[in-house]
């Protein structure tokens, strides 16, 4: 008998007694299963174990078959399938290690790594197959950052000799420089590093961190101006609400659009409601001038401002957005001044806030051309003339304003007559630069009709002279310019010290003064 046989069958002798089976140090009393050397050499158990890891592998596929596994004596025609498997399969194994061994090649100790993972014939049984690839999502790697930091000693450096890295060293600090660009603001793009031993100068740090916090503050100020401003033919959202609540109010029946865009305001048409606003009727077609609430275009615009005494108190140069509401309410006081003397104008209907409601110059949603836009017969145009020489002489003797931006882009044509519009910047004459309002007024006009091939257009020192009552005599436009100014100094240095308004200029030069 082999040695497995006896030693298999020495647990089967008598039993002993009693208290041998309840030592501790005795035999168990579970015996083993009997099984011969031959038995565990044997190449049938082998067959049978294999096949047993084949159904367990492909158990879609595989039929169990009763009996043992295909051997030379029990040649089974129905199981080609199974041995085509079984060389795919191992075919597939030795292709996925030669992959593996590639990719070792290849990469070696680099950081930045290529895989062949979608090539490989991934199968259930093959658990080894992906366990040299390390998702990096999965680990808390930081490349930019050592595994064990070293801290920097007080004397600054580290090292003997030749080996001495301090502080400033230039790989450090690129490193350093690298992981710093995450605190940069999440609207700049930095790129995705990771993996990538990265090396910034201070130079390049400090461009890109100047770049970073510029473009930083500029997303806030486009920001804040898409939010606060109203832009081309668009309106910032309490704009919107005040629009609104014209409309809920009854004032308006409805908006319907965009006319006309300029570079202080944007007018919208609209139709009026039956309600009435202080006494008011509503017209049936309005206008609704917003005054664009950007800073940019009120820059060289304070200039018509600051100087009016009736806003001059009030004025704020350290709040802008005052400015833009008394620009609104500077050209309703003017526009009502125009309409009480009878001056063809928009009629005031409501002002809100930078909102101004005005009646509509035009018909059927289409507004009347401007001046500039119309082509007039020559006794339209001599007509048109004379109008605009009379609302000049009215506008200064009656309204006591100057136009201050007075051209043919100002002038509208409707129903055979001027109408003027855009009063926003009138100024009254005593301002401190009226009289260089007036005389610019003058000659856009004069330019503007003889042009037109009107004869009987003045030219602008006569024009001057015709609507201001002044009696400037000056060979030339310098003289006249300066005799223009010394008029306004002598004007700007008695209000200041009598603290009195003029109200007009005598024809002589000498202008008189009286209390307001």
């Amino acid at each position: 008998m082999d040695s497995v046989g006896v030693a298999a069958a020495a647990p089967d002798a008598g039993p002993g007694p009693a208290w041998q089976s309840k030592c501790p140090w005795g035999a168990p009393s579970t015996t083993s299963i009997s099984c011969s050397l031959a038995d565990v050499m044997s190449e049938q158990l082998a067959k049978e174990l294999q096949l047993e890891e084949e159904n367990a592998a492909f158990p879609e596929v595989v039929v169990a078959a009763e009996g043992p596994f295909i051997t030379g004596e029990n040649i089974d025609t129905s199981s080609d399938l199974m041995l085509a498997q079984m060389l795919q399969m191992e075919f597939d194994r030795e292709y996925d290690a030669q992959l593996r061994r590639e990719e070792k090649k290849i990469n070696g100790d680099s950081k930045v790594s290529i895989s062949f993972e979608n090539y490989r014939k991934v199968h259930p049984y093959d658990s080894d197959s992906s366990e040299d690839e390390v998702d990096w999502q999965d680990t808390r790697h930081d490349p930019y950052r050592a595994d064990k930091p070293t801290t920097t000693p007080r004397r600054g450096f580290i090292g003997k000799g030749k080996d001495i890295t301090t502080k400033h060293d230039e790989v450090v600090c690129g490193r350093k420089n690298t992981a710093r660009m995450e605190n940069f603001a999440p609207e700049f793009q930095v790129g995705d590093g990771i993996g990538m031993d990265l090396k910034l100068s201070n130079q390049v740090f400090n461009a890109l961190k100047q770049h970073a916090y510029s473009e930083e503050r500029r997303s806030a100020r486009l920001h804040e101006k898409k939010e606060h401003s109203t832009a081309e033919k668009a309106v910032d959202p309490k704009t919107r609400l005040l629009l609104y609540k014209m409309v809920n109010s009854g004032m308006l029946e409805t908006i319907t659009g965009c006319i006309s865009t300029g570079k202080e305001s944007v007018v919208f048409h609209a139709y009026g409601g039956n309600a009435t606003e202080d006494d008011k009727v509503i017209p049936p077609e309005c206008a609704i001038k917003v005054f664009k609430t950007t800073l940019n275009e009120f820059k060289n615009r304070d200039k018509y401002i600051k100087d009016d005494y009736r806003f001059k108190d009030r004025f704020s140069k350290l709040n802008p957005r005052k400015i833009i509401r008394m620009w609104a309410e500077k050209e309703m006081h003017n526009l009502t001044r125009m309409q009480n003397a009878g001056i063809p104008c928009p009629q005031v209907v409501s002002l809100k806030k930078h909102v101004l409601v005005m009646s509509f110059i035009g018909q059927d949603q289409v507004p009347a051309p401007k001046l500039k836009d119309v082509t007039l017969s020559s006794e339209d145009m001599k007509k048109a003339y004379y109008q605009i020489l009379n609302m000049m002489q009215q506008l200064y003797r009656e309204c006591n304003l100057v136009h201050a931006d007075l051209s043919e882009y100002n002038m509208l044509w409707h129903d055979g007559k001027v109408w003027l519009i855009d009063v926003s910047q009138s100024v009254e004459p005593t301002h401190p630069h009226g009289l260089e309002f007036l005389f610019r007024d003058c000659r856009n006009v004069s330019q503007f009709f003889q042009k037109g091939g009107v004869a009987e257009a003045l030219n602008e020192r006569e024009l001057f002279n015709a609507v201001s009552g002044l009696n400037i005599t000056a060979d030339n436009e310098v003289d006249f310019q300066a005799e223009i100014e010394a008029l306004e100094k002598m004007n700007e240095d008695h209000v200041q010290n009598h603290g009195k308004k003029l109200s007009t200029f005598s024809s002589d030069g000498d202008p008189p003064i009286y209390d307001e």
